[in-house]
């Protein structure tokens, strides 16, 4: 075999300097990143105000509360036919009854502001038919939620 000969040359090296010629800039891309919402601050000034002493609870400040009394009854009385209280205490009466406003598919309501006491009532199909039971006696700014029964 035949040996080959190896030859190393050196390689020129030239050095250009350039000084009209810029090196390339890297281009950077900045990440889209959602903007966090900064909570939102009223713009209100505060101003100084002088303190005064807290009232102490007396039985004038309840005298001017306003007390609801709500009677619910949840009863189906049948298409065309509307719910009716009687009893006593304050507007109503045994011998001519009260409408209850229908606000719902079974149900009927009556609130009164007026109460001076506890209310005592029974409740009619059509100011006619009363409902089976005994009276129901509700306090004065008190809620009574009911079934009647009637019998057909």
């Amino acid at each position: 075999m035949a040996k080959k000969s190896t030859k190393k040359t050196a390689a020129k090296k030239t050095v250009k300097t350039v000084a009209a010629k810029k090196a390339p800039t890297k281009k950077v891309i900045a990440k889209k990143v959602a903007a966090k919402k900064a909570p939102a601050k009223k713009a209100t000034k505060k101003t100084a105000r002088a303190k005064t002493p807290a009232k102490k609870a007396s039985s004038s400040a309840s005298k001017g509360k306003v007390e609801k009394t709500t009677i619910i009854a949840r009863v189906d009385v049948g298409f065309g036919n509307s719910l009716y209280l009687r009893g006593e205490g304050t507007g109503l009466s045994w011998d001519k009854g009260i409408p209850l406003e229908n606000v719902g598919p079974y149900e009927w309501t009556f609130s009164t502001t007026q109460a001076k006491g506890d209310l005592t009532f029974k409740f009619l199909i059509n100011d006619e038919m009363w409902a089976e039971g005994d009276n129901i006696t509700v306090a004065k700014g008190g809620t009574s939620i009911s079934s009647p029964v009637f019998a057909w």
